[in-house]
């Protein structure tokens, strides 16, 4: 992950100068150099204006040379890859008092890459975030001179290190936690839908039972949908695109996502899950859950503040001249704003009333058949949203920053759309497959009643009673129409990690997938299909009012009700299923002489 957003191999292809890209890429491409970035601090995380670590400008002698640069002093901590880190990236408030720059004495956060053998740089210590295996650490440097041409992008971006850092984040944050969390969505299912088909209670497999088919449906429809806004944020990404609100949006909710997935997956396999050892495939992912949820952008943080309060702002064809044309005193540009800005209010009024009257039926799709109903649904939320968001920001105007609570629900609201809309056009994009309809449905649903529930919570929260009516009038006039997905769907998305072929080989596309019997993921894949072949075999003992066991075996060749070959299958899948399903137990302490 550091080498895909914050990391300094990132910076130095967006901003370094071609000295430093010639020191640093090759090394950094080849594992010579290992890098990390050192930003947080113990008093200061997502606040820059709070950051205490500093660096003041100066001179010194460097390589026997009198030279220009900052003599800094820092304190960082949950610093990925600083413990073996050998080259750091700094982020820093820089300071000019005795004015060797210019007139100016602040001079804003900048970002400078140290060796981490410069004396006055102390690392090497770590935390132990979670039992997880990797290397993270806090860092510190007591009055580190640091030349400028250390500086990421030389002397002219000094002050401009926050600017970097926003840039980079907004295209990192779309690429490896979303990896990261469908790549669990994926394993999830995969182990999951095995499990239940291989693990019997009371002679059947726990996936037929419905609760069990409700937590596997949550699992299957969200890695789909996870998977769905990953690939559709990658594309804009591979255009050069830097979608900050975008990849806000994927970083929370496809953490949030995964966090629901383990979680569902835990509870399947019960004791299976819980006892830790080698052959437990399960566990650590949940116990480090929460460092994806807390990197990049901790996610209270990120749904509360980050993806409504700068999405408002940026996605608004009006607010930001509206904004600019009163900083310049340009009365008739703004009285002209604010006439369209009304007409375009008024139109998305009579929008969403119409719409939400039909049902979404007067709104226009760009496909027919069984998935127009859900666009139709997203162009009338996206009227909806609209409108709510217009009043809010006209009504409540600098407090809504402070609505943390209503700016989250807009943020829910925003962001289920773009998942149902990532969606559709994977289905679209890959030719619209029958298998897949179940899991578009499901999806889109889910996604769809999320957005509903989510501006619904906004307009009854609403803090002016008189708008909160009209909002209810213009946006639910019917009421609340949409549901969650029904029991049938969970059962028929549910069925389909049970089964083999190509639907659950795509479902699973990227992810390691070995059917040896002897690997811990793989010893499931190949109960699995052991356990298909001798369903039908074992249905038929049953219907003959027999169960099978090892110990009746050759009685029930005996009596004609097996022959030979299925005694063997019967007798490896039984053994396959209980490799499967057994967990790892140890011997207790020495006993004291």
């Amino acid at each position: 992950m550091v080498p895909n957003s914050l990391g300094p191999a990132e910076l130095l292809l967006s901003y370094g100068t071609h000295a430093q890209k010639e020191q640093y890429l090759p090394k950094l491409a080849t594992g010579e150099e290992i890098p990390c970035f050192a930003l947080t601090s113990p008093v200061a995380g997502s606040d820059a204006g709070a950051m205490t670590d500093t660096g003041v400008v100066c001179k010194s002698k460097y390589k026997g040379k009198e030279v220009l640069g900052f003599r800094i002093n820092w304190e960082k901590r949950y610093i990925t890859l600083g413990p073996v880190a050998t080259v750091l990236g700094l982020a820093f408030h820089a300071y000019d008092p005795d004015h060797l720059l210019g007139d100016q004495d602040d001079l804003g956060i900048s970002c400078a890459l140290i060796p981490t053998k410069t004396k006055g740089v102390k690392i090497g210590r770590r935390h132990y975030p979670l039992n997880a295996a990797f290397m993270n650490g806090p860092n510190s440097g007591k009055d580190v001179f640091v030349p400028m041409d250390w500086l990421i992008g030389g002397q002219e971006y000094i002050g401009q290190g926050w600017r970097m850092l926003v840039e980079r984040l907004a295209v990192g944050r779309g690429i490896s936690l979303p990896a990261l969390s469908v790549g669990a969505g994926k394993r999830i299912s995969q182990a999951t839908g095995a499990y239940a088909r291989v693990r019997k209670q009371f002679h059947l497999p726990i996936g037929r039972f419905e609760g069990v088919q409700e937590a596997m449906a949550r699992i299957g429809g969200l890695t789909y949908m996870m998977d769905s806004t990953r690939l559709l944020t990658l594309s804009m990404l591979d255009q050069g695109e830097r979608p900050a609100v975008i990849t806000a949006i994927v970083k929370y909710y496809l953490t949030e996502g995964m966090r629901q997935v383990i979680n569902d997956g835990m509870d399947v396999h019960g004791g299976r899950a819980i006892c830790m050892g080698p052959s437990n495939y399960l566990a650590r992912m949940y116990q480090t859950i929460p460092v994806g949820i807390t990197v990049e952008g901790a996610n209270i943080l990120t749904r509360s503040m980050i993806i409504f309060g700068q999405g408002s702002m940026r996605c608004h064809p009006f607010i930001q001249q509206e904004m600019q044309a009163l900083q310049s005193d340009d009365v008739h540009a703004f009285d002209a704003l604010i006439l369209q800005h009304t007409e375009h209010l008024i139109r998305n009024i009579a929008r969403s009333v119409l719409f939400s009257v039909s049902g979404g039926r007067l709104a226009t799709s760009p496909v027919s058949g069984d998935m127009a109903r859900y666009y139709q649904q997203l162009a009338r939320f996206s009227a909806a949203f609209a409108v709510v968001s217009d009043v809010a920001l006209m009504v409540l105007g600098g407090k809504l920053k402070r609505k943390e609570m209503l700016s989250g629900r807009f943020a829910d609201a925003l962001g289920y759309m773009y998942i149902c809309s990532a969606t559709l056009k994977r289905f679209k994009d890959d030719g619209q497959p029958e298998a897949d309809k179940v899991k578009v449905e499901w999806a889109c649903q889910q996604a769809l009643y999320e957005v509903q529930e989510a501006l619904h919570g906004i307009i009854r929260h609403f803090p002016v009673r008189l708008i909160r009516w009209k909002l209810y009038a213009w946006v639910f006039p019917l009421g609340r129409r949409l549901q969650q997905p029904s029991d049938v769907l969970n059962q028929k998305l549910a069925l389909q990690l049970q089964e083999l072929g190509d639907t659950r080989k795509a479902w699973l596309d990227g992810i390691y997938l070995p059917d040896d019997a002897n690997d811990v993921v793989g010893c499931l894949e190949h109960a699995l299909q052991l356990t298909l072949k001798t369903e039908p075999v074992e249905q038929r003992l049953r219907d003959s009012g027999v169960v099978f066991s090892q110990e009746n075996g050759q009685d029930l060749c005996e009596q004609g009700l097996l022959n030979k070959n299925e005694l063997k299958l019967l007798i490896q899948a039984e053994k396959a299923i209980r490799k499967a399903i057994d967990v790892d137990d140890f011997p207790q302490g020495r006993k004291r002489k």
